[in-house]
């Protein structure tokens, strides 16, 4: 993630307050995710969607504690939707981290080279290519012949549109020239910039909805159920990489480029090897200089290391690889209106005040919303509504208000005061720091649909069909009034009398709630919304107390002992069991027969009791998960990255930045032999 020097923003907000608003930001993103992939049916535009996930990037980048592999960003896309068949991708089609600025493209290559132990003055070579605002796809040929394709999906899993993709006609059915046995392209799928002016005319004519930009018409264009209105419509392609290759082994990123233009599939004529940082500087800039020129749409230009082999060193992070980056273009700006600003409400209560626009076109994207995050944002950039704004969209994807033109300001326009009493229930508002909340818990419609979403969700109990409509019809018919009435309150015969529910809709629905009655215990814990458990903290919770109901009974200090926990997660966690409403909630879970585990948890001592591993490099004799589930089974508990609370550290094969690091602390660093003999293998 390339934030470091973006984030200092917010080095004055405190833990807690931060963790209630990414709280907020994930849950509001993860319903956007499923309404724009699954539903097609996105309720804000791409701008705003984007706003949101930077500042959550921002917000984690300032507090890495507060990162768990539930959050958005530790996700590439959304699940399928359920109109097309799935395709695993045999390596997960991931997405890349983003520089705004010339300092964020050199603190990249400063990482870079120090992971692979190069001198600041050493330069790397990298391939510049032109980042495509289009639909990322895989291809994958057999034997020379196109057998599959398929979207990104979630990156883990894809849509199969195999029978669209065979309708774009620079996506050869055949490959040329000397090919792999086993070729996995990967490219992005874009219309020309005049094709989708000419499409907008046909739709306007004949009174059918406008695509908001080209991007959002070739993916509506590739995922069509009829394949033949596919084929009407130009569609082109440029493949940028590459996933299982199978009968060549190129050891550049350029070689990997080249095999696939002699096989026969297009790729980007102003892709450019870049010796250095300041050449691939350079390039972006020559890039964004040329963009009104193309006929497709540009929001950057992607850098990436050209060698394989320090590409493999380098690694991934769970979202992104570290040996590429997207340099996105300075943002465009342009002037709109304030119409009004409303205040929306999420799961944990937060007030958020969003200033609604004249609808305005900013590179690409009709923006009609911005959110001010809240009332200092509101204060500080004194917004108010009839004032004219300038708007810009950063890094050519996030919409903000930039700035108030005040020569412009109407006679009278007052200064915009956030409601005492919740827009939605009515109930008193209390601030905290800069936040403001609702005090109506779950008694607010808002709230309790915010919880639904998020206990109904594929990474918590997981109950699939149960979309962001269906969740707003239940609670606004009264029919659902905590998470536990899906199960005693959704019956056929009380589904029935709702609007649109026919008969195979109800088995459905039934049949993935009956599906959910059997979750793990870390989903479990997640799915019950606790403040500050995120999936990878409800998975330590999970491991160390296994059960809920043991999780019922600790206290502070007994939280405070597991490792990762903090004074503000221990806090929440018993104030989220000291709730009567919570339990009666529990209780009635019990009762309508969802299961709560009971898994072995960590024991309470060991040989390792108290003591934390950090490992580095490459082991023999485990894989990293093993050598991990190992230490947590003898009492000890693991870290991520290096720091003075780490008591030893594992160095493997290729120890790299964090076994220097570790030196420079004077960190006790043992052999994997010296580990295994510790652990008595």
């Amino acid at each position: 993630m390339t934030l470091g020097r973006g984030c200092a923003k917010y080095n004055l907000m405190g833990k807690n307050e931060a963790a209630k608003e990414i709280s907020r930001l994930r849950g509001e993103i993860n319903r956007h995710n499923y309404r724009y992939y699954v539903l097609d049916s996105p309720e804000v535009p791409d701008a705003e969607y984007d706003r949101l996930l930077r500042r959550l990037e921002e917000l984690e980048a300032a507090f890495p504690g507060l990162v768990t592999p539930d959050s958005p960003t530790q996700r590439v896309g959304a699940r399928p939707a359920a109109a097309f068949g799935t395709i695993k991708h045999t390596i997960p089609m991931i997405s890349l981290a983003n520089a705004l600025s010339r300092d964020e493209a050199l603190d990249f290559d400063a990482r870079v080279k120090k992971i692979l132990g190069l001198a600041p003055e050493e330069k790397v070579d990298y391939v510049g290519e032109p980042k495509m605002d289009g639909l990322a796809v895989e291809l994958v040929y057999e034997d020379g012949v196109l057998v599959r394709g398929s979207t990104r999906g979630d990156g883990e899993v894809g849509e199969d549109v195999t029978q669209n993709l065979r309708t774009v006609r620079s996506i050869p059915l055949r490959l040329t020239g000397a090919f792999p046995k086993l070729l996995e392209a990967r490219g992005e799928v874009f219309l020309p910039l005049d094709a989708f002016r000419k499409l907008n005319r046909e739709r306007e004519e004949r009174g059918e909805a406008l695509f908001a930009n080209p991007r959002n018409a070739a993916a509506g264009s590739i995922r069509q159920l009829d394949p033949k209105v596919t084929a009407g419509r130009p569609l082109d392609i440029f493949c940028y990489g590459v996933g299982v290759v199978q009968g060549a082994t190129p050891s550049t990123h350029l070689e990997t480029l080249e095999l696939l233009k002699r096989s026969g599939l297009k790729i980007n004529p102003f892709v450019k090897l870049l010796h250095g940082i300041e050449a691939a500087i350079d390039y972006h800039d020559q890039m964004e200089a040329r963009r009104d020129s193309l006929d497709y749409e540009l929001d950057g230009a992607v850098l990436k290391v050209n060698s394989l082999e320090q590409q493999r060193r380098l690694g991934v992070i769970t979202r992104s690889p570290r040996w590429a980056i997207a340099y996105k273009f300075a943002p465009k700006q342009e002037m709109t209106r304030v119409i009004r600003i409303e205040v929306g409400v999420g799961r944990t209560g937060a007030l958020t005040p969003v200033a609604i626009l004249e609808p305005v076109f900013v590179g690409g994207v009709t923006i009609e919303r911005a959110t001010l995050h809240n009332l200092d944002e509101v204060e500080r950039k004194d917004v108010r509504v009839g004032d004219t704004v300038i708007v810009q969209r950063a890094g050519d994807v996030i919409p903000e208000v930039l700035e108030v033109i005040m020569a412009k300001r109407p006679v009278g326009a007052e200064p915009f005061r956030m409601p005492s009493v919740c827009p939605v229930c009515g109930s008193v508002v209390d601030r905290v720091k800069a936040i403001h909340y609702c005090t109506g818990g779950l008694s607010c419609p808002a709230q309790l649909k915010e919880s639904i979403r998020h206990f109904a969700s594929k990474r918590a109990i997981d109950i699939e069909g149960l979309g962001d409509r269906h969740v707003e019809q239940f609670v606004d018919a009264g029919l659902v009034k905590d998470v536990a009435d899906i199960y005693s309150k959704l019956k056929p015969e009380s589904l029935k009398i709702l609007d649109k529910w026919k008969e195979k809709s109800i088995s459905n629905l039934l049949e993935a709630i009956e599906k959910s009655k059997r979750p793990s215990l870390e989903r479990l814990i997640f799915a019950l919304g606790i403040k500050g458990v995120g999936e990878h903290m409800a998975r330590v919770l999970a491991r160390r107390f296994g059960s809920v109901e043991r999780l019922m009974e600790a206290g502070e200090e007994e939280l405070l002992g597991v490792h990762e926990v903090g004074p503000e997660t221990a806090r929440s966690v018993v104030d989220f069991f000291r709730e009567r409403r919570n339990i009666r909630v529990i209780e009635k879970l019990k009762a309508a027969g969802v299961v709560f585990p009971k898994e072995e948890g960590a024991p309470a001592s060991g040989p390792l009791t108290g003591k934390v591993f950090l490992f580095t490099g490459s082991l023999s004799s485990f894989t990293r998960d093993e050598a991990k589930e190992l230490v947590e089974s003898l009492g000890g508990s693991c870290a991520s990255s290096v720091g003075k609370k780490v008591d030893f550290v594992v160095a493997g094969e290729e120890a790299g930045s964090k076994y220097a690091k570790a030196k420079e602390l004077g960190l006790s660093i043992i052999s994997e032999d010296e580990f295994k003999s510790m652990v008595g293998r």
